[in-house]
């Protein structure tokens, strides 16, 4: 028997649905709201609220907006003719904090998982070829995550792109050991990875 009030209950129910939160996580969270001032708690549920309502999808590159555009489409000083194809906004985020990119971005929503029902046409990729038949794009990145479903979805990819614009670059992110790790603890992928991606020094 729940000894906890309705709304008590509601909220850590709530709670619990936030990725990477169980239920003790959800319980210690909703009696922090508990404990903390009206104003503190009305302010949470503002930013929620204001998020939901504000933010929405850049209609070129689908990356997170407040408006029609994102920043980044928005800002003329970006190169226009190199797209990085990313799976979620976040990964734009991170892409971002190296300042290693100065080109745009076309985030898919994603990455192919036939055994979890995501095909194709459940992915933005239809957009990101709509935006490759100008022809004034030279080069995409493919910088979906180096798993299975990633990988899938990059293969795909470069497919349809040699199809649509064979004069279009196809390149992938290079992928190998991490600065500052040992040999003898990457695994064999990893480490095939370093080697075929290999550079002149």
């Amino acid at each position: 028997m729940n000894t906890y009030a309705p709304a008590l209950q509601r909220l850590i129910a709530e709670l619990s649905k936030l990725p990477g939160v169980g239920g003790r996580t959800a319980q210690r969270l909703a009696f922090h709201l508990l404990r903390a001032s009206e104003e503190d708690a009305l302010a949470l549920a503002d930013a929620i609220r204001e998020v939901k309502s504000r933010i929405g999808f850049c209609e070129i590159c689908f990356n997170l907006a407040e408006g029609p555009r994102c920043r980044i489409c928005a800002d003329e000083r970006r190169e226009g003719d190199v797209i990085c194809v990313v799976e979620e906004p976040v990964d734009v985020i991170s892409i971002e904090r190296t300042h290693e990119f100065r080109g745009r971005y076309h985030v898919l929503g994603g990455a192919l998982s036939p055994i979890d029902g995501i095909d194709p046409e459940d992915l933005r990729i239809e957009q990101l070829y709509a935006r490759l038949r100008d022809g004034e794009v030279r080069e995409v990145v493919i910088a979906t995550n180096p798993t299975t479903t990633g990988e899938a979805t990059a293969l795909h990819i470069a497919a349809g792109i040699r199809q649509l614009a064979p004069a279009t670059a196809v390149t992938r992110l290079a992928s190998g050991l991490p600065v500052g790790s040992d040999l003898e603890y990457a695994d064999e992928l990893t480490l095939g990875r370093a080697f075929s991606g290999r550079r002149a020094l």
